[in-house]
């Protein structure tokens, strides 16, 4: 008997992620056996699962709270943004198409059957499934054949805890007016409400609850402070990346150009955790800092336009003074086919079919074509003698000269390229500052150094997070509103 409860956001950025992988960890520590599960997500920040597909970071996280490994069933559906309005759907861990956002809203009905589906093969696995909504029900406009939030819910059963965010404010006019506008059948979903993100003495919101539960008539599972450590757990989001460093001439500086389609930035995140790295993320209309000592330009999603909009930044030329400074560069993904001479897209894998000028600091050149590469990978970094466990995520073959100086080395195979003085690095692993022997070798060779164990931080942020919500929720009452769940789906 698999029991379930979602939990669901009075707007967006309510800290339902967060909140999710600390549940999880809380009911794996009371021996349940945990799943989280996402029905659609918006994200270009997605892990590799083990079954070979691709879903949302967050997903991924709360899966280690819960102590399994990631798996496509748990985030179904993954919207990939490529412009301001299309995105590339992944459908249980595949690329279904790219759309536009009006032809996804008359697909989207029809992903119910997918999420179903995923959803029972996740509740065989578990005891207790953690559902996340995604933006908030009451995004009415929305409603219809949604597949997210209370459409989910009412076709799988699942009773909805509804979360406001007060560090925002407004949050009684959050909480009472999701329920003015809701359609009543989808009101009654919700079991109850939790105040998430408070700063200072709870008591004095004691009136402001009274006036909820008075208005809703749904009971309140807790004011949930402000958790100080939520920078320590991987980010979904780029602008949620904060550099908690040293300030001061010893701090060693890395600056990230915020490029419009920023995709699978993870590796940044071992890097803002480090208390004697300053990360800094350059925002558009900035130059690159000329102090810094090394320039990383991370994946992604849309690699041709993001270059343009390098150029367009004048982010190029910042970069060319970078390197006849003597600074390193370092690119990952599609910041590493950035820096090749030339990126051909001959069948508009990434958009419109053409070619663009790389940015020509590494002798290589990049052809997007096949299927995109998704795989988890060990390598080998032979200067330092660490091993380094990934993933690769990408479309498209790089080639050329600076291949022949492959550094790390992937099934006894050379991977990456590197220039002749070896200040300019490119490659397509990704996770490679998650290994903590990897790290201190490349900030060492910087001139820094490691002071971090990056997976004993996650686990241990995990279990404060898991005491935080411990002590300020009513854990008994949320799992007294959980309910037996029988998916219409099976197999």
């Amino acid at each position: 008997m698999t029991r379930g409860i979602m939990i669901q956001g009075a707007g967006s950025n309510v800290g339902k992620s967060i909140l999710v992988a600390g549940l999880a960890r809380i009911f794996t520590r009371r021996g349940l056996r945990v799943a989280p599960f996402k029905p659609q997500n918006m994200s270009n920040n997605a892990a590799v699962t083990e079954d070979g597909g691709e879903i949302g970071r967050a997903q991924a996280l709360q899966a280690r709270a819960a102590g399994r490994a990631p798996h496509t069933d748990m985030n179904p559906v993954l919207l990939k943004p490529e412009s301001e309005t299309g995105a590339q759907v992944i459908v249980q861990g595949r690329r279904l198409s790219s759309m536009q956002a009006g032809a996804f809203s008359h697909t989207k009905p029809s992903l119910m059957a997918a999420v179903q589906e995923s959803f029972a093969r996740l509740c065989d696995t578990a005891d207790l499934v953690l559902v996340e909504g995604a933006g908030s029900p009451a995004e009415i406009n929305l409603r219809q054949g949604d597949i997210a939030n209370m459409g989910f819910a009412r076709a799988a059963g699942v009773p909805v805890v509804l979360v406001g965010d007060i560090d925002r404010g407004g949050v009684i006019a959050q909480i009472v007016g999701t329920q003015a506008v809701l359609d009543p059948e989808d009101a009654a979903m919700i079991r109850g409400f939790a105040i998430n993100k408070f700063r200072g003495d709870p008591a004095l919101f004691e009136g402001g609850l009274a006036e909820i539960v008075s208005r809703t008539g749904w009971p309140s599972l807790g004011v949930i402070p402000w958790f100080d450590d939520a920078w320590k757990l991987p980010a979904e989001d780029v602008l949620d990346l904060a550099s908690h460093a040293m300030s001061g001439a010893d701090a060693l500086k890395v600056v990230v150009p915020r490029l419009g389609r920023i995709a699978n930035f993870d590796d940044l995140d071992p890097l803002a955790a480090e208390p004697g790295v300053a990360l800094e993320i350059v925002l558009p209309g900035r130059a690159l800092p000329g102090d810094a000592d090394l320039v990383l330009l991370p994946g992604s999603k849309s690699t041709i336009a993001d270059l343009a909009q390098m150029r367009a930044e004048g982010w190029d030329i910042d970069l060319e003074a970078h390197r006849r400074r003597g600074g390193h560069i370092l690119g990952l993904c599609g910041g590493y086919q950035m820096l090749g001479h030339e990126i051909s897209d001959p069948d508009g894998v990434e958009g419109p079919p053409g070619t663009a000028r790389g940015l020509g600091l590494l002798n290589v050149n990049t052809v997007m074509q096949g299927e995109k590469r998704l795989a988890l990978a060990t390598a080998r970094h032979p200067e330092s003698g660490a091993d380094v466990t990934g993933y690769e995520i990408h479309m498209g073959q790089t080639t050329g000269e600076d291949c022949a100086r492959g550094w790390l080395e992937i099934a006894g195979e050379p991977e990456g390229a590197a220039s002749a003085n070896g200040r300019v690095l490119g490659c397509y692993l990704h996770g490679l500052f998650a290994a903590d022997a990897f790290r201190a070798w490349y900030l060492a060779r910087l001139g820094g150094r490691s002071d971090l164990t990056f997976d004993a931080s996650i686990e241990a942020t995990l279990d404060a997070l898991a005491d935080h919500l411990e002590q300020n929720m009513h854990l008994d009452h949320l799992l007294d509103m959980t309910a037996t769940v029988t998916p219409a789906f099976s197999g």
